[in-house]
């Protein structure tokens, strides 16, 4: 089955609830993928389902067995010029939420959401998950509690040491492309944030996204 086409439901489903999709899906499954069955999904779980002769909707068939590869964890990053990027890669990777956050170093104040919630859905259509994950509201880094995060710490290429990753982790905090200010790093360190080490090299912030989960992901 893994040669059918996914697309992603943007509503609850069952099986035999008869769906309307829009022209986008319907197009894509008729005249690129040209064909008439394909995989649903949303919240975690992957049905079967046929499109109607008039392309206008699809009926839900059968529940798969296919288990949603996604984590638990949230990426928690300052929004970047290549936003739509590292949001590819991070989905891709299973992170289950996107939380956006603004630090004294963030310069990339105009993301178009609407678009970056579109790269989302069409990272986790073919990455092969069942779930797409949410994109939170922005908040300060201010806001944060700090005490039971892992963080990005670019400062171990420079010498400074790095804590252990810990079992269970639910958050992942990156930041924008000019680093953490001191301020930033010294309310890290007093929170006993655990800064990790991403190599020895400085890495863009999209890549280091996706270092550090597959870092921390078990």
């Amino acid at each position: 089955m893994k040669n059918i086409p996914r697309v992603y439901l943007d509503c609850e489903i069952c099986t035999g609830d008869i769906v309307s999709i829009d022209r986008d899906i319907s197009h894509y499954l008729r005249h690129v993928m040209r064909c008439d069955e394909c995989l649903v999904f949303n919240s975690g779980t992957e049905f079967t389902a046929t499109l109607s002769p008039d392309g206008k909707s699809v009926t839900i068939g059968a529940p798969t067995s296919h288990v949603d590869p996604s984590n638990d964890i949230v990426l928690m990053f300052s929004p970047i010029k290549r936003t739509d990027d590292l949001l590819n890669m991070a989905t891709q990777m299973g992170v289950r939420a996107f939380l956006p956050v603004i630090t004294q170093r963030t310069n990339a104040n105009h993301i178009n959401w609407e678009r970056m919630r579109k790269i989302v859905i069409q990272a986790s259509e073919q990455s092969n998950r069942n779930s797409v994950p949410a994109i939170l509201s922005p908040v300060r880094f201010s806001e944060l509690d700090l005490s039971t995060v892992v963080f990005a710490d670019e400062r171990v290429a420079y010498g400074h040491a790095a804590c252990d990753i810990p079992d269970n982790v639910k958050s992942i905090l990156v930041g924008p492309e000019g680093g953490f200010s001191e301020s930033e790093f010294a309310a890290l360190d007093a929170a006993g944030a655990h800064g990790i080490s991403l190599g020895r090299t400085i890495l863009r912030a999209e890549l280091a996204a996706a270092i550090a989960i597959a870092r921390v992901v078990k």
